[in-house]
């Protein structure tokens, strides 16, 4: 299965990015650069997918990136895609 999730990337106090999924809570990263921010993201979503899906979780739906507000000026909202495989967990 595909996904879009929006995210909100703030940098951090002195140096990197931190990365934070609105609709997912407890699913973030950080990294040092924009690129490296990006692929941690998409890393981060993968696995909180991946795990929602092999516990038979309820993936919840992802809000309509105009919908997602920033805290501070220096934020900014961005998509990051994931593929997430069918669960391999026997029923």
């Amino acid at each position: 299965m595909k996904y879009v999730y929006p995210a909100i990337i703030q940098p951090g106090e002195k140096s990197g990015y931190w990365i934070r999924f609105p609709d997912l809570q407890g699913c973030y990263s950080q990294g040092e650069t924009l690129p490296d921010i990006m692929e941690m993201a998409q890393f981060a979503l993968s696995e909180w997918l991946q795990y929602l899906t092999d516990e038979k979780q309820t993936i919840p739906l992802a809000s309509p990136i105009r919908d997602v507000k920033t805290e501070t000026e220096d934020e900014f909202v961005t998509l990051v895609y994931a593929a997430v495989e069918s669960s391999s967990v026997a029923a």
